[in-house]
């Protein structure tokens, strides 16, 4: 017989979701460092105590946050890409998911994944990092095969990669929502760039 949902989990897992976004939102305004446990628990509604029945520190909830983050990047920007067998059309997309994450104005914890890189440390850090370097590594194979199938021209993966990287998370730090320059013109004149720089010339006979 099937078992019943279980209620109280879902409820659990949706209030950690909610305090896991107030707090990301806090700490995008203020920073981490002058984000206060007191500042968070009052955004969420909460005592610090009650905020301490989600966390066990501060440093630990900026993992969970930045967790929180890379499962929404993955859900929306890796996973949908990897079944694209054309690796200039998977790169291109990946491209586009990826700009559109950074400037929808819910994307806080992607943010912190950027603005606060370096404030994680020790095992934090490593696990943070491990789930960051398989996106790289993504990216590197992706332009390895477009080589290999003579789509693009011959170029380093890993500067490819980080090129590409560049051009996509810097986004968050300068682009406005209500600015002259919707998302998905971005994204286009992005791809033009990016990938006319990578175009085979063809030498004239």
């Amino acid at each position: 017989m099937a078992r019943a949902p279980e209620v109280g989990s879902e409820v659990h897992k949706e209030r950690n979701r909610t305090v896991l976004e107030t707090a990301a939102r806090v700490i995008c305004e203020k920073g981490y460092e002058a984000a206060s446990v007191q500042d968070i628990a009052d955004a969420c509604g909460l005592t610090k105590a009650g905020l301490y029945y989600y966390i066990r520190s501060k440093e630990d909830l900026l993992l969970e946050i930045m967790n929180y983050g890379m499962d929404i990047f993955e859900e929306r920007v890796l996973l949908p890409v990897l079944t694209i067998s054309d690796p200039v059309e998977r790169l291109k997309a990946c491209m586009e998911r990826n700009i559109f994450l950074v400037t929808e104005g819910w994307s806080k914890e992607v943010t912190i994944i950027l603005h606060e890189h370096e404030t994680l440390t020790g095992d934090a850090r490593l696990q943070i990092n491990a789930r960051k370097k398989r996106y790289v590594h993504f990216l590197e194979s992706s332009f390895e095969e477009a080589m290999r199938e003579g789509r693009i021209r011959k170029v380093e993966p890993r500067v490819a990669a980080f090129s590409f990287l560049g051009m996509v998370l810097w986004i968050y730090k300068w682009f406005r929502p209500d600015g002259k320059i919707p998302s998905d013109q971005l994204a286009r004149e992005m791809q033009d760039l990016f990938f006319g720089g990578l175009e085979i010339v063809r030498k004239k006979k």
